[in-house]
């Protein structure tokens, strides 16, 4: 076997793989992915947690967002200033005016064995009344939310049923760092997650959500241990979901676009700090990070480049073999491109033209990844002013 028919046969290796897992996205966006419908009254108590820090000049907008909520019969707010100290507080009190659904408190310091996240979700839910049970909803201050959202998000946790309920919201990327990169999320888990075995398995391994916008009811809340359970965890989100499956609950996903819109980071240096942060949190091993690494360059950037080989050896007179490469490449390429558009379209984000650009967006994520596992070697990870407490 020559070497350009060695590397078209691995080429159409990639092809294959990849029409499987294009095959996969295809079923998650179209048939698998919960959409909540319209906002219906919602008679339980509601209790809306949002915890902030040093968040001044975007808390406006979301706060805003949440008083305006409709078709709740039962909702308080509950703001956590996490020790500021931009004011954030007092833009709170100001947008809040005297409005008694609100209800601002002063974060505790922050104790030993605590990342701030969990912290500070924490105290959120137990500042809520120990009476009523109901559904908690977790929001970040980077979050705005349409007026119906709670309502509906809280319609579809009880009709699928689940526990816990993460409807992604619509990712809002102004950079050209932030539109290679963010879209990624969604992308990740429609290709790679099958969504009903998530909701149905009990296994914690099969466990995703977003703690931008993440609901969960309160008794099963108190079954998986809160916050306190995942107390020094980076990926909270992702470690409160599993310890609802551990403690019997289910989880579940959900398109949430039409109810949320989010702008996680405002620069590509604050998303290079806030992936670099988490990164290595979500895979389970320098040697498995590598692993993953390779295996998401292999099928989603080395096509164009096998392709352009392969080009450069028709020109060379390398024969047929070289034509299969220029096929395999363009088809894998396509492949790629076709998957990321899918997921765009299912969750309101830009397929065109940024999806053509997906394997670059793949190689930064590997950058990423490196940066994030050389970073926490040297103990060098921060977020928000705080070091990052590691194992």
């Amino acid at each position: 076997m020559t070497g350009w028919t060695a590397a078209a046969t691995g080429a159409l290796g990639i092809v294959a793989v990849l029409l499987a897992l294009t095959a996969a996205t295809l079923v998650n966006t179209l048939r698998w992915l919960r959409r909540p419908g319209p906002a219906a009254p919602v008679t339980e108590p509601v209790s809306i947690l949002l915890p902030l820090r040093d968040e001044a000049d975007r808390v406006t907008p979301c706060l805003r967002a949440l008083l305006a909520q409709r078709q709740l019969t039962d909702w308080r707010i509950v703001v956590l200033d996490d020790g500021s100290t931009d004011g954030t507080a007092e833009v709170v009190a100001e947008v809040a005016g005297d409005d008694p659904r609100v209800r601002l408190i002063a974060g505790a310091p922050l104790p030993p064995g605590w990342l701030g996240k969990p912290h500070a979700c924490q105290q959120l839910a137990d500042a809520v009344p120990a009476a009523p049970a109901g559904v908690l909803v977790f929001v970040d201050a980077d979050v705005v939310l349409a007026p119906g959202a709670v309502a509906a998000a809280v319609g579809t946790l009880r009709s699928v049923p689940a526990q816990l309920l993460s409807p992604y919201p619509r990712i809002v990327a102004g950079s050209a760092g932030e539109r290679l990169v963010q879209p990624l999320l969604q992308w990740s888990w429609l290709t790679f997650l099958p969504l009903r075995a998530m909701e149905r398995s009990p296994r914690t391994s099969l466990a995703a959500a977003g703690g931008q916008f993440l609901l969960v009811d309160r008794d099963a809340y108190r079954r998986a241990g809160g916050h306190a359970a995942v107390r020094d965890q980076v990926l909270e989100d992702i470690g409160l979901a599993r310890a609802v499956k551990r403690a019997g609950g289910r989880i579940a996903l959900a398109d949430g676009s039409a109810l949320a819109t989010c702008r996680m980071y405002g620069s590509w240096r604050e998303l290079s700090a806030g992936y670099t942060k988490s990164l290595w949190a979500s895979l389970p091993s320098p040697a498995g990070a590598a692993a993953v690494v390779a295996g998401l360059l292999m099928l989603y950037a080395a096509p164009p480049v096998l392709g352009v080989v392969g080009l450069a050896g028709l020109a060379a007179g390398a024969g047929p073999a070289a034509a299969a490469l220029v096929t395999a490449g363009a088809v894998g390429y396509g492949l790629g491109v076709t998957g990321r558009a899918l997921t765009a379209r299912a969750t309101g984000g830009r397929a065109m033209p940024d999806g053509l650009a997906h394997p670059v967006s793949v190689a930064l994520l590997g950058w990423l990844v490196i940066r994030s596992y050389y970073l926490r070697k040297r103990r060098r990870l921060a977020w928000r002013g705080r070091p990052v407490a590691l194992p």
